[in-house]
């Protein structure tokens, strides 16, 4: 089926221009026509191919095999010992399964997965609810990063310990006046002798509590333009010039921290991708970060609509017509995050570069329709969204869940509000996001200056 529309001539309206784009989704080619209009080819097809079904089936097979009895039932549930004793086992059985960074080089301890076997192994663990990473900022970001900019010597330093889960890292980005602007970081480093004295602070800091090294972005040059003179280090925590201090968020919990530096040290060769190189390297990092399990990431927004759902059908809210019109409407955004995850795919499998503004346009997305879904869920508790319904210990009946402290057992919703207030900030701010979709995907004027008189 062939469409011609007269779209660059502004004869579409916006929700006509959306419709269009839903239907063409990932086999969709688009073509201009004679200057103004464009033709689409649609031919949606989200088949994936029968070599792709057959890994995937190996994959269900081996979760089967590996995860505790009755994890596939309804209501399934364990006891404190029981998830003691997961935590404990679960990531040396996927290390022996060959599943963590299975889409790294087989020569670096990969299985060498091409992208959308990934994609499937990726979507067969989220199906299943089964954890996927010994560490993200490992398997994630560090680590890739270090297979396409490090050196021989980095690679087989860090790459096993990342591989095995004996490395634990966190990221050193964010600083108190230089998150979305981090080009203005102030964190130095300068080389003496065989190592870099590091002096400054970071936020922020996700898991810096936990971690053994962290990789951060520091300056170098100090004459050098602020994208310049930035250099990319690997530094480790366990060290006396290096203090971590956990930020206590309003649920209890405290994975952020405020990570200070006062003439901490790491080896000269620990700088990634070439002294002074920081900011390229760290872009790359961040492509990591935004560009991961593109058809898999609108599932837990999913699973939580309807859990708000169920609760909208307890509370007799089901045939309010606003609270109805409302849960459509959040549907609608899982279902756009969906489409956005697979329009993602497609730019990574036809290698047309725009993973960069894709990036940009899905956070700011999924976001602010994250943080607005939240605010439905209390709406739809009313008062009862003040009462503390949580278990109280540190994790949940299932991993991944975040309680809180004791003495304040927030419960899955009132977790997960809190924490949508913070992901229209980190990993970019929306307002921010909408500069880069502007100026980069829109070619509109940069946003002017502010004058100094």
């Amino acid at each position: 089926m062939v469409w011609r529309r007269d779209w660059d001539t502004g004869q579409l309206s916006d929700r006509a221009k959306f419709s269009i784009l839903a239907e063409l989704g990932t086999g969709a080619q688009v073509t201009p026509t004679r200057g103004y209009g464009l033709d689409y080819a649609a031919s949606m097809d989200l088949n994936y191919p029968p070599e792709a079904e057959a890994f995937r089936s190996d994959i269900r097979a081996w979760l089967e095999q590996n995860l505790p009895a009755g994890w596939f039932e309804p209501g399934f549930q364990m006891s404190e010992s029981e998830r003691k004793t997961f935590n404990e086992t679960w990531t040396d059985k996927l290390f022996a399964g060959g599943w963590i960074c299975a889409g790294w080089p087989v020569e670096y301890g990969g299985k060498g997965l091409s992208l959308l076997q990934q994609v499937v192994l990726n979507e067969e663990f989220a199906k299943a609810g089964a954890p996927m990473r010994a560490d993200f900022f490992g398997d994630t970001l560090v680590g890739p990063t270090i297979l396409q900019w490090g050196t021989d010597e980095q690679k087989h330093e860090f790459i096993p310990g990342i591989l095995q889960g004996k490395i634990a890292w966190c990221q050193g980005f964010s600083e108190p006046n230089s998150g979305s602007d981090l080009a203005s970081l102030k964190t130095s480093a300068v080389l003496d002798g065989d190592e870099w004295i590091i002096n400054g602070q970071k936020v922020w800091t996700t898991q810096a509590q936990h971690a053994d090294y962290v990789f951060l972005m520091a300056r170098t040059d100090l004459t050098a333009p602020q994208h310049a003179g930035i250099s990319y280090l690997l530094v480790p925590m366990h060290q006396a010039g290096i203090e971590v201090r956990p930020i206590t968020q309003v649920d209890g919990s405290a994975e952020f921290n405020e990570v200070f530096f006062t003439n901490a040290r790491c080896a000269k060769n620990n700088v990634v991708g070439g002294v002074n190189n920081g900011w390229k390297v760290a872009m790359t990092t961040l492509g990591f970060e935004r560009g991961s399990s593109s058809t898999t990431g609108y599932r837990r927004f999913l699973k939580e609509w309807e859990s708000i759902v169920q609760d909208a059908k307890r509370l007799g809210k089901n045939e309010d017509l606003r609270v109805r019109s409302e849960l459509v409407k959040a549907w609608q955004k899982v279902k756009i995050m969906e489409v956005n995850g697979y329009r993602s795919l497609t730019d990574s499998l036809n290698q047309t570069h725009n993973t960069a503004l894709l990036g940009a346009c899905n956070k700011m997305f999924w976001s602010e329709a994250h943080r607005s879904s939240m605010e439905l869920a209390l709406d739809v508790l009313g008062m009862e969204a003040q009462i503390l319904t949580g278990r109280g210990d540190a994790q949940g009946a299932l991993p991944g869940h975040r309680r809180g402290r004791a003495d304040y057992p927030v419960s899955d919703t009132q977790a997960a509000f809190f924490f949508s207030r913070s992901e229209t900030i980190w990993g970019g701010t929306a307002e921010i996001q909408r500069n880069i979709i502007g100026e980069r995907a829109l070619g509109l004027p940069k946003e002017p200056k502010a004058q100094h008189s």
